[in-house]
């Protein structure tokens, strides 16, 4: 019977190991720290549109995880700046009634934003399989996780790395439909996990505050920069109409808990934890100075957020215009006005 061993008790980890809980999924959900303590001492306070309910977890510390069996798969939740040291603490571990550790043997499922993870899977698993997930999920406060996606939890497309459909990603897809969500299997999860980082280079504009027009402009512009840097790379974009799911009765509810401008950026800053802008933003510009596309707003977003990051702290938004002055500016005015700036 296949096992979900779920790394990463966040907002997408969490949620999926409450909808496993509900609906007789086995899974075992590893974590560190505050947030995993506060679960496996009083379990998980998940909040959908339907209510509130307090969830018991079948959870573990990671400085005591799950011994590991041939019938389990992996599904890495952390975010993308923490997978390369999860896949490195994990690769070589022994898995139970096998002889080969748990990268040559067991798949691993990357539900990272961004580019870089799955490549740095194939490092080391000889089965990666990568999902690109759509759900409005909010995790601010410790032991608790906000869900507002009506009437699914949220959109997966699920597919072998970097190509192919098979048996186990099908079986993914079921168990996550099975668990309340909208899932899919596509044979090439590059072009939609590609197509999801035009969105995701927008997230770290909700550390910005100004006029609704100017904030709609630099989202424009960063959208643009990372399509032609996309397309410079040799992606193709998926697109909406080659679902192979209906989704247009999902969304966020109203009244959900869920706020507009409250990404994974956002929560992350309001954490204090660390930044994935440099593998959202920075993902762009790593293409633009690879195939020399100009990307001169993602660099100037990553920068401030990078600086941001380093203060340790973020108690009041920026001002939009100081990204504007970082694209308007030659380089050694960017750096004097980062530093007057942040």
């Amino acid at each position: 019977m296949t096992r979900y061993v779920i790394i990463g008790a966040g907002a997408v980890g969490a949620s999926l190991a409450a909808q496993f809980e509900q609906s007789g999924i086995d899974y075992a959900l590893v974590g560190r720290g505050a947030q995993i303590g506060h679960i496996r001492q009083h379990g998980l306070s998940y909040q959908r549109p339907s209510g509130v309910r307090q969830i018991s977890l079948n959870a573990f510390d990671l400085s005591e995880p799950p011994k590991l069996t041939p019938d389990d798969i992996l599904l890495l939740t952390v975010k993308a700046q923490d997978a390369v040291s999860a896949l490195a603490l994990w690769s070589w571990r022994n898995v139970t009634g096998s002889s080969l550790p748990v990268a040559a043997s067991l798949p691993v499922v990357t539900f990272q934003n961004g580019l870089a993870t799955e490549e740095a899977a194939l490092r080391t698993f000889s089965h990666v399989y990568a999902a690109s997930i759509l759900t409005p999920a909010r995790f601010t406060e410790t032991g608790k996780v906000v869900v507002g996606g009506d009437p699914y939890v949220g959109i997966v497309t699920v597919g072998r790395f970097p190509s192919g459909r098979d048996e186990t990603s099908d079986r993914i897809v079921l168990d996550l439909n099975r668990a309340e969500y909208l899932a899919e299997a596509s044979a090439d999860i590059r072009r939609w996990k590609s197509a999801k980082l035009l969105h995701n280079v927008r997230n770290a504009l909700e550390l910005f505050e100004g006029p609704t027009a100017v904030k709609d402009e630099i989202g424009g512009a960063l959208v643009d920069e990372a399509r032609h840097a996309l397309q410079a790379a040799g992606y193709r974009l998926a697109s909406p109409s080659e679902r192979t799911i209906d989704i247009s009765n999902w969304g966020t509810a109203q009244n959900s808990g869920i706020q507009p401008g409250q990404q994974s950026t956002w929560q992350s800053f309001t954490r204090g934890a660390s930044s994935e802008v440099d593998f959202l933003n920075g993902e762009i510009v790593l293409l633009g100075r690879l195939h020399g596309v100009a990307t001169p707003y993602n660099d100037a977003v990553q920068r401030l957020a990078g600086t941001l990051a380093q203060k340790g702290g973020f108690s009041a938004p920026l001002s939009l215009d100081v990204i504007l002055s970082l694209v308007d500016n030659s380089e050694p005015t960017r750096q004097t006005g980062l530093a007057a700036a942040i």
